[in-house]
């Protein structure tokens, strides 16, 4: 019985200090993604806000149309409004791409609100 419960915690143990920054979790009704400055899960959307606020590049705000070309610099990210959802676009290598695909997140935020439909 010991000997198990010492394996219970390790495992406990191993998934907390397992997760790497942007990991996303199944946490009852919503996913939740790591965010290793805090040490804590957050939502997805929380994620998103506090990265999108702690870079030096400009934060646009949310909106369905994007900002003019000519004054976005590299760096900036944007919440673009789609069906209803969001998805964080960052401005990197002079074009808007998915912020998980210029990061490297987990694969779970290409999937989740509007990100999917960013290039239809």
């Amino acid at each position: 019985m010991r000997s198990l419960l010492i394996a219970f915690i390790t495992i406990l143990s191993f998934n907390v200090w397992a997760a790497g920054n942007g990991e996303v979790r199944q946490q009852r009704t919503e996913q939740q993604a790591w965010h290793e400055a805090s040490g804590q899960w957050l939502s997805l959307d929380e994620f998103w806000a506090r990265y999108a606020n702690s870079r030096d590049g400009k934060n646009w705000p949310s909106s369905a149309i994007y900002p003019e070309y000519d004054d976005v610099n590299e760096g900036d990210t944007f919440l673009v409004q789609l069906k209803g959802s969001t998805c964080l676009m960052e401005f990197f290598h002079s074009r808007w791409r998915l912020a998980n695909d210029v990061r490297r997140w987990d694969p779970a935020f290409n999937a989740y609100g509007a990100c999917p439909f960013v290039f239809d």
